[in-house]
């Protein structure tokens, strides 16, 4: 029997943030961005759209108007999941039947004035005004007795059920953790009790040295594919020194977050030449006035777009009822998204 090797027999790997495991089956797949790549029609916009709810003095859906605002703008939103006046309430009928309220405040964050940018075509500038919207909303969020944790995402594409196409992202803040942060705080203070260093901390070093995995690399982020990647090209950027949440960034760090985030998505687009769909979120420390110094921030980006342009990855079968799983390593995405142009498709000048 031949020996083992992690590039062509399959196996499962650990995420250490979460706990959970994943099967890799490399020897289906060994070269998946092989053969036509498809491209989807041009999604050129307009700067303005008359009948988007998030341009700037449109009517929203819930029947109030925007300001004639310019850059970012960020509203409650109209349709909240969660609502600050929701009364406190419990079920409790034994062991299988349990509930109780949720209260919170939901908000939506225009990115932008112009319907036509995305992240990726945005400059730097004007991503860190985002930036620094996100900070200054999760410390006034965080101010509030009611909220303990605050998640800041983003849907992009109509793939991942994104309704308007509008450069947005939403901030959702809970009375209580959500279930993957909540995960995330157990084994980083698991991790920080027995080493002493922050679990993501002690990873971004080794993979520092592996560079195996390094797609983009600033002053003070890095931008890379876990190793225990779920989806195709699942991403993560993480912040090099070791902070809480984002309203500890400094002024430095706050643009080095903007550009990454900028040259991650620019690769993401020039992967299949097309505006590239993914959800995006920061995770960092729960704000209900503890101490976490076990919580490293970093942004998860889960892309479901597999081969081409129109050829999705999706969770079904086995992976619904056993264990995701994956044909392409880790390794074999971080090179294809590592050997892309740092400029946009759109701006290349041999396109």
């Amino acid at each position: 029997m031949s020996n083992f090797n992690i590039e062509d027999h399959p196996h499962k790997r650990l995420n250490p943030l979460t706990g959970d495991w994943i099967l890799v089956s490399p020897h289906r797949s060994k070269r998946p961005w092989q053969g036509q790549v498809e491209k989807t029609v041009s999604d050129e916009r307009p700067s303005y759209d008359p009948t988007c709810y998030l341009c700037a003095g449109n009517e929203r859906a819930g029947g109030k108007y925007n300001p004639q605002y310019k850059g970012t703008f960020v509203f409650t939103n109209d349709f909240s999941a969660l609502l600050t006046d929701s009364p406190f309430g419990i079920v409790d009928e034994g062991n299988l039947f349990q509930a109780k309220s949720e209260t919170g405040i939901c908000k939506v964050i225009c990115f932008s004035d112009d319907h036509s940018l995305t992240i990726p075509e945005m400059e730097v500038e004007d991503i860190r005004k985002v930036v620094d919207v996100w900070c200054d909303e999760c410390a006034e969020l965080a101010s509030n007795e009611m909220i303990n944790y605050v998640q800041i995402f983003e849907n992009k594409g109509a793939i991942m059920g994104c309704s308007n196409p509008h450069p947005h992202g939403q901030i959702w803040s809970s009375s209580s953790v959500p279930t993957e942060p909540e995960k995330e705080s157990k084994t980083q203070k698991e991790y920080f009790e027995k080493h002493g260093t922050t679990l993501l901390g002690d990873y971004l070093k080794a993979e520092l040295l592996k560079k195996d995995r390094i797609l983009v690399e600033n002053e003070h982020f890095v931008a890379l594919v876990p190793y225990w990647a779920v989806w195709p090209f699942e991403t993560m950027i993480i912040s090099k020194r070791a902070v809480q949440n984002i309203t500890l960034l400094t002024d430095a760090e706050r643009t080095s977050l903007a550009d990454i985030y900028r040259k991650l998505t620019i690769k993401y687009d020039n992967l299949f030449e097309v505006s590239f769909a993914y959800s995006a979120g920061l995770h960092q420390a729960p704000t209900d006035g503890n101490d976490y110094p076990e919580w490293h921030l970093h942004m998860h980006f889960y892309p479901p777009l597999l081969r081409s342009a129109s050829v999705k990855k999706f969770m079904v079968g086995y992976e619904m009822l056993a264990t995701p799983q994956r044909d392409i390593t880790a390794e074999q995405a971080a090179q294809r998204l590592r050997d892309l142009s740092d400029v946009h498709y759109k701006k290349q000048t041999n396109k």
